[in-house]
Formats: structure tokens, sequence, C-alpha cells
């Protein structure tokens, strides 16, 4: 079977924008991630994480950084787009990774106010 890069779209949301309650929503996002993919960091291509405007306590990239075997990913954080209505103190996700499996069988991971996001990709919730 050939590897393709495929992608993985996530977001979860925090109450405050506190360096401890993104770092614990970084952590839960990633480890479901990783749970549902059955997703190995050496074979991701590389990770964007984006923010909404009111939360700037950290870098997600940092908290990913310290993940196992995440300490050579390529990690880039950015701001997300301002839209007048949309979905407060979240935090988006987008990984690229190597994989033989097709784009059909990825996991896309929603959690907590982020859910409605996109009801279509949502996973049981977990949270």
């Amino acid at each position: 079977m050939d590897w393709k890069v495929r992608a993985i779209r996530g977001a979860i949301t925090v109450e405050e924008n506190t360096g401890a309650a993104m770092r614990e929503a970084v952590t839960e996002l990633l480890e479901v991630i990783e749970s549902q993919n059955s997703l190995d960091p050496q074979e991701i291509v590389s990770v964007t994480f984006s923010v909404t405007r009111d939360l700037n306590a950290l870098f997600p990239a940092a908290v990913a950084r310290e993940r196992p075997r995440w300490d050579s990913v390529p990690l880039l954080d950015v701001q997300q787009m301002d839209v007048p209505g949309s979905l407060e103190k979240c935090i988006r996700v987008l990984i690229h990774f190597n994989s033989p499996k097709p784009q059909t069988e990825i996991h896309h991971v929603y959690l907590r106010r982020a859910q409605n996001l996109r009801p279509d990709w949502r996973l049981v919730s977990l949270t």
C-alpha cells in the first residue's frame, strides 16, 4: 500500500486564558488525536496550531514539543482569523502526517465547545 500525506483536524476550547488551562487542553487534544489515529510522531510532517485572539498565555507548540518523541516535529503557532460571532477561547490544530491509511479512516477530534465546529466529524464525547 502506498503511503501518502494525510491530515488530521482538531479543536478544543478552554474556559480561561491561563497557561495551566491551555496546557491541559492541548495535552488532552493531542492525546485523543494520537489514540484515535494510532499516530506515530515519527510519521508527522508538520503541525500548525491556531488560537483565537483571546488566548495568549502560552504557545500550544511548546506543550506539543514536550510530548514524548515530538521534539523533532516541525511546529507552528498562529492566530486564528477573528470573525465576529465565532467560537471564543478555541485552540485548533492541523496535523500533516505520512500514512498508508485512506483519508476516510482518519479521525478528526473536536472536544468541549469545539464539537459544534464540525458536528459531522464529531467523535462520541470524551468530556
